[in-house]
């Protein structure tokens, strides 16, 4: 990007109205904390370019109605690097959106700390690490706009902290400069582009669509409500399978409707998180997100019928946690074969990251409402259900393992596999009458709604 917004362009940019917060008072000593040689006069030049006082301007505005406590970086004023008095202002940012109950939203372009304060600067990012932390335990949501450059402390701590980050196009994005970079590194590497790919952050928005798409994320974040999500309707079969082998084959139909087409019916609009923040992404195996649903938000994470791969369900345990923390119900879709068993998703940490999830539905805050849609395969599909608040669609199974495999480990040859889908009782009016799912006349017309005795 070689057009570079100040910090009150970028304002005006996606904000409705902005009113600045008073400015911390404190003086400091001559050429700063070390003493620095030229300091004060690099500081003044800074101001007399800029018109600011400091490398970041904090204040409230409506962001598409939403109003938000907004972090804007001035990168003309000494790179918009972080001092102690920039620690000033953000801390006080920050404790304005607690005492308010506002959403807050970094839009982050900085270099990183600034070396003419030395340690005193880079100890900064501890006291934003720690305001941050504070206004997630209170509930509050943080949407960062990563600009041109995020790089150094201000990127891992403002912009990667954040529960959802956005990135202009073809912004410099990664924890290393480019002054600081090996001198052979690929330079794609430490794109926004790239972060994206690598589920560092969550969409790439041109400019033009910043306002509306930051606005639609924050409206959809401070939305939630006290009660469950609601059970989908079911959007294939309405007739129950007569076998398990017909559950079965029902559920591998290639027309039958999968997660996006749930989706789609079940939200008005939707806004999709994308990566476990480790490096890894699963768009091909789990959708995660939040939308809206009867005026209210609801979160959701949805496999696809793929394998899901470990990526996949560490974006789903990211999920599950921040709806927590928002007091945001969650809709979990479950279809899929199976966790994915290939070598690589051992390298990824399956194991580790099905562990997570188990844990985070499990402990989850906020009530979580599951529906299979499709194949339910063993484990990798058990750990995204709720337990005691499951219900199946008529061509849905859910099964230990699947019948071929279950007829593999007991030696019985191809002809036996649909004798042995009967004997796993898959079929959904078989869980319900285990006792592991509810039922509902919007799935099992006629049936009411029994809740399940036992629990998943």
């Amino acid at each position: 990007m070689t057009d570079r917004p100040s910090a009150r362009e970028f304002l005006a940019l996606v904000t409705d109205d902005f009113t600045e917060l008073p400015r911390p008072g404190g003086q400091s000593p001559p050429d700063g904390p070390l003493g620095w040689p030229g300091y004060d006069a690099a500081r003044a030049r800074a101001a007399e370019r800029t018109g600011e006082e400091e490398s970041v301007v904090c204040g409230t505005g409506r962001v598409a109605g939403v109003r938000a406590v907004l972090l804007a970086f001035e990168f003309g004023f000494l790179g918009g690097s972080l001092g102690r008095r920039t620690g000033d202002r953000l801390e006080a940012a920050y404790a304005h959106a607690r005492e308010h109950r506002l959403p807050v939203v970094p839009l982050v372009a900085t270099g990183g700390s600034r070396m003419q304060e030395g340690m005193l600067a880079l100890t900064q990012l501890q006291r934003v690490a720690r305001e941050s932390a504070l206004t997630r335990e209170a509930g509050l949501a943080q949407v960062a706009v990563v600009r041109d450059p995020a790089t150094g402390g201000g990127w891992a701590t403002l912009g990667a902290g954040a529960d959802v980050v956005l990135a202009l196009p073809g912004a410099q994005v990664g924890f290393a400069g480019s002054r600081v970079r090996p001198p052979d590194a690929d330079p794609a590497a430490y794109t926004a582009e790239a972060q994206v790919a690598a589920g560092s952050a969550d969409a790439v928005v041109p400019a033009g669509e910043l306002r509306s798409t930051l606005g639609r994320w924050l409206r959809l974040l401070t939305a939630g409500w006290d009660g469950p999500a609601p059970v989908p309707g079911p959007l294939g079969a309405r007739d129950l399978p007569v076998s398990g082998w017909d559950a079965v084959r029902r559920a591998r139909a290639p027309g039958r409707p999968r997660a996006g087409a749930y989706l789609d019916a079940y939200f008005t609009h939707r806004a999709a998180l994308s990566g476990d923040r480790c490096g890894g992404t699963d768009p091909d195996g789990m959708l995660c997100g939040f939308g809206e649903h009867a005026g209210r938000t609801v979160a959701y994470a949805a496999q696809t019928g793929a394998a899901t791969r470990p990526a996949g369900y560490r974006t789903a345990t990211r999920l599950i946690r921040l709806a927590g923390r928002l007091g945001i119900p969650v809709l979990t879709l479950v279809d899929t074969p199976g966790a994915a068993n290939d070598a690589e998703a051992e390298r990824e940490g399956a194991g580790p990251a099905i562990a997570e999830l188990f844990g985070a539905v499990a402990a989850a805050r906020t009530p979580v409402t599951t529906l299979v849609i499709g194949e339910g395969g063993s484990g990798g599909a058990l750990a995204l259900a709720a337990p005691g608040r499951t219900w199946a669609t008529p061509d849905s199974y859910f099964s230990v393992i699947a019948p071929e495999l279950a007829a593999a480990i007991l030696k019985r040859g191809p002809g036996e596999v649909e004798a042995t889908a009967d004997q796993l009782r898959l079929r959904p009016q078989d869980l319900a009458e285990l006792g592991l799912t509810r039922t509902g006349d919007q799935l099992f017309p006629g049936t009411g709604d029994r809740r399940s005795e036992e629990r998943m």
